[in-house]
């Protein structure tokens, strides 16, 4: 089978950190699906790999963590899903990624395809989705109804791919009042039509930014991208009792920070589940189910930014230019054609 992989850990300057690759088709086995991959998303956990985790000498590591696409095999264990069935789904980092024509996946990490969209749009949401709704329903703990609790939500990256589902999710299946932060016209605007109450600029300090909105404080503060910048004005802006939730990187982090106030500390990582193979793995398949739903009912809409292509190194190596840049509105999605 075609795929991108790569064999050393290298700067996405260098012509080498990506490269078209053939390799043995993979094969189903106990509860997984062999998957024709139609399309991918790409995401910051991608090129984070590529510049972290060195493969081993004379192998081949394929990233890719988002894909769309079709059923061709089953293992002898699966009963949720039968060859032929559209799938989506962000795969496992313990796993070879999804940057190849076929692919192996846990059926418990895969859920159903939206009817309503096609395999470019559908590969632009599962990372995300699932990032977001564990952060938002599980780690914040955020009731999932429409009725006001006096709770507010600060996003800080609002417009990049997971902050764009997250403002989603808070503004039509919760009572959260929504601010999202963004710095540029056109994203700011991104984040407007995603259903924020408000946008802010994160160039700026926060706390004063929440002020000039005419909001004091927030009860919660989903701490997407450059944690270790805005700390200290992500805590100024948090209330009493607050909440914090993180899924990046930071450098450095002084919880001491956090004492004052009485603040609680999140972390989220949709990865966990299937790296360590929890009870509640099956939780992930639920999850993409109920979102392919809400997509078909008009609730989501998809996050689908830019699409770079056919799936090959020289677009992906693109795709990880822009990703280290920081500069994508939304995903951005290759297929095979």
């Amino acid at each position: 089978m075609k795929a991108v992989g790569y064999r050393r850990s290298l700067p996405v300057s260098d012509p080498d950190c990506l490269l078209d690759v053939t390799l043995p088709d993979p094969v189903a086995k106990g509860r997984d699906l062999l998957v024709q991959v139609k399309a991918v998303s790409v995401n910051p956990v991608d090129a984070k790999q590529r510049k972290r985790a060195e493969p081993a000498e004379g192998e081949i590591a394929v990233l890719g963590y988002d894909a769309a696409g079709v059923v061709v095999a089953v293992g002898d264990e699966v009963t949720l899903f039968k060859p032929g069935d559209e799938v989506w789904y962000a795969g496992s980092i313990a796993r070879p990624g999804t940057n190849s024509e076929l692919h192996v996946v846990d059926e418990r990490i895969a859920g159903r395809k939206p009817k309503s969209l096609d395999f470019a749009h559908a590969a632009a949401l599962p990372l995300t989705t699932i990032t977001a709704w564990e952060l938002l329903f599980d780690r914040l703990r955020i009731p999932k109804d429409r009725e006001d609790h006096g709770q507010s939500l600060l996003i800080v990256g609002a417009a990049g791919g997971v902050g764009s589902i997250l403002t989603q999710l808070a503004r039509r299946l919760t009572g959260l009042k929504v601010i999202g932060t963004a710095s540029r016209e056109e994203t700011q605007a991104w984040v407007k039509e995603l259903g924020a109450h408000e946008v802010i600029d994160h160039r700026k300090p926060l706390s004063q930014e929440l002020k000039r909105v005419g909001i004091d404080s927030v009860t919660h503060v989903a701490g997407l991208t450059h944690t270790d910048q805005h700390i200290g004005e992500i805590v100024e802006s948090l209330a009493p009792f607050g909440n914090l939730a993180l899924i990046d990187d930071p450098a450095v982090f002084d919880v001491k920070l956090l004492k004052r106030k009485a603040l609680s500390l999140h972390w989220e990582l949709m990865f966990t589940r299937s790296l360590f193979q929890t009870a509640d793995m099956v939780r992930q398949h639920e999850m993409l189910n109920e979102a392919a739903d809400l997509v078909d009912a008009g609730v989501l809409r998809t996050t689908f930014g830019e699409h770079l292509g056919e799936i090959n190194a020289a677009n992906l190596k693109r795709a990880h230019e822009l990703i280290e840049s920081n500069t994508a509105k939304g995903k951005m999605v290759l297929e095979f054609r």
